[in-house]
């Protein structure tokens, strides 16, 4: 992780590469960017909790089913 003048450089040489009027835009895109990351990691996780319940739940009734024949 870049410390001190390493980050002072590296935004200096970004200002350069993208010019001053187009930064705005690049950080919004950039944090639009990372909430729709983050929603997705929490859909995810949420679907797989609901998956992991739906399988034990189906084995608890395979389970109940063949302990019956």
């Amino acid at each position: 992780m870049p410390n001190g003048w390493e980050l002072v450089i590296i935004l200096g040489i970004i200002a350069l590469l993208f010019g001053g009027a187009k930064l705005p835009k690049l950080a919004r895109s950039l944090g639009s960017a990372k909430g729709e990351f983050e929603k997705g990691l929490k859909e995810g996780e949420t679907k797989g909790s609901k998956d992991s319940k739906s399988e034990s739940d189906s084995k608890a009734t395979e389970s109940t089913d063949t302990s019956d024949s």
